[in-house]
């Protein structure tokens, strides 16, 4: 049996994000263990950060994720008292989600996170600026609704 020819691993894309995204896992979890946050609840008060008062709907669409994932996450931070979970007046079905004075303040605290991977990556911002770029057009070329440019593309 012949062996077909094959692309060796560390020259394969998606082996080279996972790894990036395993690194950067690496780099962030000491300064989150530190702000007693995980990763996702991270990626959930930055988007509240951006956006504020959001249903709950809209934080899962924006971070690809499914509201039942969500859900629970978003009880352990209004536990530790970072966001109000409410129902909206005028849907019922609809739960917001908005940031307490804590929660606002957890952003300065945790700029730490990219100065620390600036840091370790030996990249200049703007490398840093260009690769995110990059990875996000990927992620937008291979499904649709994946990800979303800031000027709304």
């Amino acid at each position: 049996m012949t062996k077909s020819p094959s692309r060796p691993l560390e020259k394969q894309l998606c082996f080279s994000v996972y790894s990036a995204a395993l690194a950067i896992g690496r780099t962030y979890k000491p300064l989150l263990d530190d702000l007693q946050l995980t990763y996702p609840q991270y990626l959930v008060l930055s988007v509240l950060w951006e956006s504020g008062l959001m249903p709950i709907g809209a934080i899962a669409d924006h971070l690809s994720l499914e509201t039942s994932t969500l859900t629970p996450l978003l009880k352990r931070l209004e536990v530790g008292g970072l966001v109000t979970r409410t129902r909206n007046p005028e849907d019922e079905r609809q739960v917001l989600i908005d940031l307490t004075p804590a929660g606002r303040d957890m952003e300065a605290r945790s700029r730490c996170l990219n100065e620390k991977l600036l840091e370790n990556s030996a990249m200049t911002v703007r490398d840093i600026e260009a690769l995110n770029d990059a990875v996000r057009r990927l992620t937008e070329a291979l499904g649709p609704g994946q990800s979303k440019s800031d000027d709304g593309r």
